[in-house]
């Protein structure tokens, strides 16, 4: 079983959470936390497709020059190749997973 409090955590960004909750070459599901008013590097990736889904609190997600705004029990897909950028410009945390496929490591490139 896995879950927050016994998956491997990490600190990216600078002051956003993740925790690999399963973490293998072919695919990957992080469970990530943003605090209010941060921002990922904009970025794509070469090989992964991804899926964003929002746990709780609402999530920016710019998408190839698109902004979409996702609620809880909302996702969005992001294939590869196209640059994107998760935001939280709200005043509350966002937690969401991100499941992706083949894994990330590896395979991200500013965009």
């Amino acid at each position: 079983m896995i879950s927050k409090q016994n998956a491997e955590h990490y600190v990216w960004g600078g002051n956003c959470d993740g925790w690999r909750l399963l973490d293998r070459e072919d695919y990957s599901i992080i469970h990530e936390k943003m605090p209010p008013d941060s921002q990922e590097v904009r970025h794509f990736h070469e090989k992964a497709e991804q899926f964003c889904f929002v746990l709780s609190g609402r999530l920016q997600i710019e998408l190839d020059g698109t902004l979409h705004e996702l609620h809880p029990h909302e996702g969005l897909e992001i294939p590869a190749n196209m640059p994107h950028q998760a935001i939280n410009r709200s005043a509350e945390a966002v937690e969401f997973l991100v499941i992706s496929r083949p894994n990330t490591r590896g395979d991200r490139v500013l965009a």
